[in-house]
This record gives structure tokens, sequence and C-alpha cells, in this order.
């Protein structure tokens, strides 16, 4: 019962955008999902009145062969009555293992971006990876591949020198991971990721995630987290990198 809960509670949280500010879920090789929940909330009154909400899931099943990775994140946001931020993202990805250092993955993720006028992002992605550390107190991996990205907008824009609706591409994907144990329970993670477009040399997409969860009981933890996102051509009057800074709590399902 407990296998088939644990995601369908990250996936309604999801969709009800409910998430958390830097969920980590706990990563054991006994075959049993775990999942972490979290959120912040920032509201502000008097002369400037703003919200803003974000939200993170995650949702991990491992085993000494493979393991299979969930993760969203949505962000909320309004000042002065004018929505500020309206976005989510999500995506799946599976890693199985040739040997104890080399696996190969496959990855599916998807994106919205109201703000910026991206109605939608599928990226649909393979390759392999290297654990050059694979311990409680570090892990630590490096990975690369190839993918295809398909970009939908809600008006045409200029992209890549021509005016678009959508857009799609082939892309590399290359990329490090690490998790980090500091002390008896604290943890800290990152992951950085870089989309080179194979069909227009020169552009390209990264994306970093870094986060750091510090236990106040059992099951509850207090976070903080960054979120980087950088578009080296988003389109006319879209700014390039979008960055959010989170401070908040998580709920851990072990």
């Amino acid at each position: 019962m407990m296998k088939l809960l644990v995601p369908a509670v990250v996936a309604s949280a999801v969709l009800a955008a409910a998430g958390g500010a830097h969920a980590q879920a706990t990563v054991k090789e006994d075959g049993q999902w775990r999942a972490a929940l979290g959120a912040a909330y920032t509201a502000s009154g008097g002369n400037t009145r703003s919200t803003t909400l974000s939200g993170m899931a995650d949702a991990v099943r491992a085993t000494a062969g493979d393991k299979t990775s969930l993760y969203a994140s949505t962000l909320y946001g309004s000042s002065q009555g004018s929505k500020t931020a309206d976005q989510w993202r999500l995506g799946a990805k599976h890693d199985r293992n040739l040997s104890s250092q080399l696996y190969v993955f496959g990855l599916l993720e998807g994106e919205r971006d109201d703000i910026a006028a991206l109605d939608s992002r599928a990226t649909l992605g393979g390759g392999a990876g290297w654990k050059f550390f694979n311990t409680d107190a570090l892990k630590f991996e490096v990975f690369g591949g190839v993918g295809y990205v398909a970009d939908r907008y809600d008006a045409p824009r200029l992209i890549d020198g021509a005016v678009r609706r959508s857009y799609s591409y082939a892309t590399l994907l290359a990329g490090e991971e690490s998790v980090h144990k500091l002390g008896q329970s604290t943890t800290a993670r990152q992951r950085l990721t870089v989309y080179p477009n194979l069909s227009n040399r020169g552009e390209y997409r990264l994306t970093w995630d870094a986060g750091i969860a510090v236990p106040a009981t059992q099951s509850f933890n207090l976070t903080a987290g960054v979120n980087l996102r950088y578009n080296s051509d988003p389109g006319s009057g879209v700014k390039r990198t979008d960055t959010l800074v989170t401070a908040g709590v998580q709920v851990k399902f072990d």
C-alpha cells in the first residue's frame, strides 16, 4: 500500500501546487518508495502588498540495480494585485546500473511559465553517467547524453532569427549531481545540467538546483534552496535568467 501511496501523494501535491521549498527524499537501495514534500510562503502588507508561494516534491525508489526519481516544483507570486510569477516544472528520471559506477539513464521533463509566455516545454533525453563517490557521506556523479526539446509559446516571438509559435531542436545534455551528509542528519544536495542546442551552436539552456535540509524532528525538516534557470535565447522581451531563493519546511515520507 505504501509503495502505491507515496507516488500518488507526490503527484497530487504537484497538481495542487502544494509542493516544497527544496524537497529531498531519502535514498536507500531497498526498493521502497520514499518522498519529501515542502513549502515556502512569504507575504507583505502596507505600502507594498505581495505574496509568494513556492513548492517542491521529490520521490525516489532505489535498488542495487536501478533508481527511479520523480521531481516537481511550482511557484506563484503576486504584487500589488498583479501576477509576478506562475510556473511549474516536473520530471522523471530512471537510472539502470551497468556496474558499481557506470549507469545509463532516460529522462522526461516538462515545464510551463506563464509570465515568460512559455505555454509548454517538453524535454526527452537519455545517456550515461559515472558515479565517482557513492557512500552515505558523499554521493557525486557526472552524466551526459542527447535529448530533444519541444517549446510552444502563448504568442509568436522572435526565436533563432525567425518569428515562431513553436521551436523544437536536438540538444546535448551534460551535468553533475552531488549529495552531502553534514554531521548526523543534515543533508545538502545540488544538481547542474547544461543543454547545448545542436541545431544552433552557441545557444544553450542551464539549470542549477541546490538546497539544504536540517532536521527538526524525525520526519520534519527546515529547508533552504536556490533554483537558477538560464536560457541564452529566450525570445524578445523575456529575461535570460530566472532565480529563486527559498526558505521553508519539509515533510518526509520514509
